[in-house]
């Protein structure tokens, strides 16, 4: 899970809301979220007036597992210094690099630029995502 769907979902103005709550239906529970973007999700819907708690709350209670990639930290690394021409931040390498982690996992997410990402460097990234391939 990418941090797009996750704020889309808390916050009815945002561009993607119908499409994250309709994508949400189509999520298996046990979805992978990293703590990198719950980080993002929860600074990003506090700007848009959404407690904090209520994410954590909403990941706790729903169809999410959290994991910590702390033992990642080289091949994330990896990943940034090679999109470093591109808008990949640390969640976004967190993210690809759980696709390389999960073979068969979907990234949900509403970020375009996963569309170029690459997992060990050559494999496309399946997505659920509001945009075509």
């Amino acid at each position: 899970m990418d941090t797009g769907p996750l704020v889309a979902s808390f916050c009815p103005r945002d561009e993607h809301f119908a499409w994250a709550r309709r994508a949400f239906a189509q999520v298996a529970p046990g979805a992978i979220v990293c703590e990198a973007v719950l980080t993002e999700v929860c600074y990003l819907v506090s700007k848009e007036g959404v407690p904090r708690a209520k994410v954590i709350e909403f990941v706790r209670h729903g169809r999410f597992s959290t994991v910590s990639l702390s033992d990642e930290l080289e091949p994330i690394q990896t990943l940034l210094a090679r999109y470093a021409d591109t808008p990949m931040d640390f969640a976004d390498a967190c993210v690809v690099r759980l696709s390389e982690l999960c073979p068969q996992a979907t990234v949900c997410t509403t970020d375009g630029h996963f569309r170029f990402f690459r997992k060990h460097g050559q494999e496309v990234i399946p997505l659920l995502a509001p945009f075509g391939p």
